[in-house]
């Protein structure tokens, strides 16, 4: 048991009209004697998607002992309920921020190879031009099976796409990662950039300069930093003085966030030398 937020229902203002059941795909809602019950702890996620459906406002919140919210449970009734259920579910985990729940449904949906129904949502947000080669793609499992073989070096990219205009900063290879943030020249400039820097992040990639709507790229790093959780932000650029406002654009989406992260500012020379590496 532990003390959480849960719902909790009024039985004398409860009239049983159910409005409030199919509003609660988590299933933790049923009629029982003509009102509506909490049938179980381990089915309310305590985020309230049914009060606003109660004509008689017998549905609040409350703070209390309570089991442990089961997310693998949850989406085991869920499943059976079929793809707008699943659906829903989903998009009510994202909408109220609970990335470590919706990263459990989603292993829940690969471990029965059943398909994720946000991936389209996904893939629209990371592919305005609806180019195929903008697919949204991680292959950190391939990678990390091709670094088992010896006598080559292998490429550190985990994932597809990544420039920042194109890029889902909800895309499962964010959630909860270590992501570099680099203007577009840093890789060529520096010869180890794969092997020193890439290595174990997600990786996003713009040019401070050149790039139009940067407004956008604020609110997708301020998107990564609330919402995808990302453990650290890393930002690399060049020495040149137009290259510095990547770093601005990541100090401002910080601010705006209310999450607070580690970023760290890297400053590569023209001669691909590492010139600055500092936490900001």
């Amino acid at each position: 048991m532990v003390k959480r937020k849960i719902i909790k229902i009024n039985e004398e203002k409860c009239n049983g009209c159910g409005l409030c059941i199919p509003n609660c795909p988590e299933g933790a809602l049923q009629i029982i004697d003509n009102k509506v019950r909490l049938i179980s702890d381990l089915f309310c996620d305590g985020l309230g998607a049914c009060i606003g459906h109660c004509p008689e406002g017998a549905i609040t919140i409350e703070e209390r002992e309570a089991e442990v919210y089961d997310e693998k449970r949850v989406m085991e009734n869920i499943i059976k309920k079929g793809p707008n259920t699943i659906k829903a579910h989903l998009e009510h985990l994202q909408e109220h921020n609970e990335q470590e729940f919706l990263k459990q449904a989603l292993e829940v949906l690969e471990e029965k190879s059943i398909e994720n129904p946000l991936k389209e949502k996904v893939e629209k947000f990371s592919k305005p031009c609806g180019c195929p080669g903008t697919k949204m793609m991680d292959f950190s499992k391939e990678n990390k099976e091709q670094n088992n073989e010896t006598g080559k070096r292998s490429s550190q990219l985990r994932q597809w796409p990544i420039q920042l205009h194109l890029v889902s900063p909800l895309a499962p290879y964010f959630l909860e990662k270590d992501v570099l943030l680099t203007a577009d020249c840093v890789a060529y400039a520096l010869a180890d950039f794969h092997k020193e820097h890439l290595k174990g992040k997600s990786l996003a990639i713009a040019c401070p300069k050149l790039d139009k709507d940067q407004e956008i790229y604020i609110d997708k790093i301020k998107t990564l930093i609330d919402k995808a959780k990302i453990n650290t932000l890393t930002v690399m650029t060049m020495e040149v003085p137009c290259c510095q406002g990547l770093i601005e654009m990541a100090k401002h989406a910080s601010e705006k966030a209310q999450r607070k992260i580690p970023i760290k500012s890297i400053r590569v020379s023209i001669q691909g030398k590492i010139i600055e590496n500092k936490w900001l």
